[in-house]
């Protein structure tokens, strides 16, 4: 990636509904070499989808736990399992394989306290292997962001 890919994901990052138009406009370019970069960006899997970005507590999902799990055993065919039964829950944004204490940590959005619990009950302890979870709540977002860092310029 050069120089003119890292402004184009960029300003993609801040507003993946652009046209083609005002992304050439911004990055300086004419809009034939502009679309020909996104497309190879995409192609290459730097750009790997387009999303709407949407507000977490106005769908009913106020709740953001944070949850640590740690293996029995963590051995490779523990890991394996204990990754592919989570992929069904729509519960859990984000799981993160960790070092030091704790195996993995789970970013899970709930509608409540109940219906986490409820989560937790049905469905994660029901997942052979855990040998313990814990779990700390967010009291509120105190930052997010939707793009990357800029890196340097290689070139």
């Amino acid at each position: 990636m050069d120089r003119i890919d890292r402004r184009i994901v960029r300003e993609l990052q801040a507003d993946g509904r652009l046209t083609n138009q005002a992304l050439a406009e911004r990055v300086s370019l004419s809009p034939s070499p502009c679309l020909r970069r996104v497309r190879l960006l995409e192609e290459a899997g730097v750009i790997r989808g387009y999303t709407a970005i949407v507000d977490q507590e106005k769908v009913g999902l106020p709740v953001n736990a944070f949850v640590s799990v740690r293996l029995e055993r963590p051995s490779p065919e523990a890991m394996r399992n204990f990754e592919v039964r989570i992929q069904p829950f729509d519960e859990i944004q984000e799981c993160y394989l960790m070092t030091g204490t704790r195996d993995y940590l789970l970013h899970v959005v709930s509608q409540s306290l109940k219906s986490y619990e409820q989560f937790v009950r049905e469905q994660l302890t029901q997942i052979p292997g855990i040998g313990a979870i814990e779990t700390s709540f967010a009291f509120g977002r105190v930052k997010w962001i939707n793009r990357y860092p800029a890196v340097a310029d290689a070139d």
